[in-house]
């Protein structure tokens, strides 16, 4: 029986691709099998508060590329309509692995996904995703659950090499923040310890890194050629955009927070690097052209965003074995 009370589910088709709603008392989350099992909502109820970024382009199907001469870099942001994505097997920009070359953070992201319910009362709803991806011989299976008067959504993946042969891979989650949730002086919150690990260092390991952890500070260095910029505060639109790359996580965690906050929780053994990429409204040229004002928190396997074959260079690529299947568990939970 349909419920429109505490956990329940819809099956709904948004912009011809289909798409599942869990619901609770608490916490709306929509998410795209249709397109790569993206989160396209993650609205907070009580206050009407969506923590993720939606691009103005809106959600486009990535069947679209197909009737087009879409290139390496185009299948992903061509038809990127924010939110949250699952990365993998390839982290950042095109790269050539092994003879395939992989599209900018391809291949599950651009893939439609199979889908089928595994709870649905109204204690809990949850929904489980799968994919193979077609240029290396990996499946990758996703798990959503929704628990009734909880704010927190329960994510379980799973990356499995379907191959006798090891290969390596980066996964990562491609999670964005945007308005009304983001502001100027939002906080961001890490364990002690963390390091911060500018992008030019990434690529030359002989650079030096920063300690994080309360107040930290990294110089992002602006057009004009002066400034620093305090990391754990959310910057004024126009302030000048930029990643880096965190490591040292004792315990996988972030918090970031305004008037309400979010709170991420992963296992910081698989992924032991977050990515924070900010675009505040600084790049005025393609795919942005001034529109965005986002700041991406996102637990990755390796760095930097140079692709694939860069990670497996400075050694910070995932290896799975012959056979070997990889388990990640997460929660996002709204600090209300």
């Amino acid at each position: 029986m349909r419920r429109n009370w505490a956990a329940r589910l819809r099956h709904v088709v948004i912009d011809g691709l289909r798409a599942v709603v869990l619901e609770n008392e608490l916490l709306r989350v929509t998410v795209v099998p249709d397109k790569g099992g993206d989160v396209v909502e993650f609205l907070h109820k009580p206050t009407d508060t969506d923590f993720v970024w939606l691009s103005p382009q809106g959600l486009r199907s990535p069947r679209d590329h197909l009737q087009g001469a879409a290139d390496d870099v185009a299948q992903f942001v061509d038809h990127y309509e924010g939110g949250w994505q699952e990365v993998f097997p390839n982290g950042g920009a095109p790269s050539e692995y092994r003879g395939a070359r992989l599209a900018q953070h391809g291949e599950v992201s651009g893939l439609p996904w199979s889908y089928e319910v595994t709870a649905d009362s109204e204690d809990e709803v949850a929904i489980r995703l799968s994919v193979r991806t077609r240029r290396l011989p990996y499946r990758m299976e996703k798990v959503f659950r929704l628990r009734s008067g909880t704010a927190a959504l329960e994510i379980e993946s799973m990356a499995g090499n379907d191959s006798p042969v090891a290969l390596h891979a980066m996964w990562g989650q491609h999670i964005v923040y945007g308005r009304p949730f983001l502001r100027p002086g939002a906080r961001i919150r890490l364990p002690d310890g963390v390091q911060v690990i500018p992008h030019a260092t990434a690529i030359n390991p002989a650079g030096r890194r920063v300690r994080a952890g309360g107040p930290w500070t990294w110089p992002i260095v602006p057009a004009d050629g002066g400034g620093h910029t305090d990391l754990s505060v959310v910057q004024e639109p126009g302030s000048p955009s930029d990643i880096v790359y965190l490591t040292g996580f004792n315990e996988g965690w972030y918090e970031i927070s305004g008037d309400i906050g979010m709170r991420v929780e992963w296992d910081a053994s698989l992924l032991p690097y977050l990515w924070m990429w900010q675009e505040l409204g600084a790049s005025t040229g393609y795919p942005w052209w001034g529109r965005a004002y986002t700041v991406g928190l996102e637990p990755f396997s390796s760095m930097p965003t140079d692709g694939l074959a860069a990670a497996v260079a400075n050694g910070t690529a995932l290896v799975l074995d012959p056979y070997e299947t990889k388990t990640l568990k997460m929660r996002a939970e709204v600090m209300a």
